[in-house]
């Protein structure tokens, strides 16, 4: 039996954290497909994933920026030629510039949904258009998604979109045997949550493998049984 996992955001965060745990336990994993903007912090995560690798699991780096739906398109073209099938997908990228209300700049609010909500949108809906037949899709929003925070508008309206589109996708791909999840993770100290919380101290709110575990959870058999509209997890 072969698997592909593909990961968005796989530099860091959640989405390195999710390859790492699927690398280590998950044996039927035979491909990772890993998505991010081209970096140092990238190069270093791919290193150490690759001694992880005991299993010798292909990985296979993709370099793009999600708010170009044109390179998105054409990354899943590469990757449904390259690999074949992916069976589980994780829309975990995530970008936001926290202004208030006056101060947004409406080409940020552009750029915030294109990689919050056209990135994953055009991730299934291509890869769909490819013949591909997902097993999981795991949507990543946010507790900020389902109640809104002041000086967060565009970070906001753009989870509470994932939320949603999750939602339709969840009823629409069942005829086809997939599940879809969505996840709304609270407070977990990322990349991400620095730029909204600078302030705050990150060893005292959740950790991106908190977050990981609980996908691996949801792609093995027992996760079928949890209600995914929406699952909250927060410490």
């Amino acid at each position: 039996m072969t698997k592909t996992l593909m990961v968005t955001g796989a530099s860091k965060g959640i989405g390195l954290e999710t390859v790492r745990r699927f690398l280590e336990n998950d044996a039927d994993l035979t491909t990772v497909v890993l998505v991010a903007r081209k970096s140092d912090e990238y190069d270093q995560a791919l290193a150490e994933l690759e001694e992880l690798n005991t299993r010798g699991v292909t990985l296979a780096p993709y370099y793009a920026d999600l708010a170009d739906r044109e390179g998105v398109i054409a990354l899943c073209a590469d990757v449904a030629r390259d690999h074949g099938n992916v069976d589980i997908l994780v829309n975990n990228a995530g970008y936001t510039k926290p202004v208030p209300l006056q101060q947004v700049d409406f080409a940020d609010f552009e750029r915030t949904m294109a990689v919050n909500v056209y990135a994953p949108f055009t991730f299934v809906q291509e890869l769909l258009h490819q013949g591909n037949q997902f097993q999981l899709i795991v949507n990543i929003a946010s507790t900020a998604g389902i109640n809104g925070r002041s000086g967060w508008l565009t970070y906001s309206a753009s989870k509470a979109a994932v939320i949603n589109m999750s939602e339709v996708m969840r009823e629409e791909l069942a005829i086809y045997g997939t599940r879809v999840v969505c996840i709304s993770p609270g407070r977990t100290a990322t990349a991400l949550r620095r730029v909204l919380a600078p302030d705050e101290d990150p060893s005292t709110i959740m950790q991106p493998q908190d977050v990981a575990a609980v996908i691996e959870m949801l792609a093995s058999p027992v996760g079928r049984f949890v209600d995914s509209a929406n699952l909250v997890v927060r410490q």
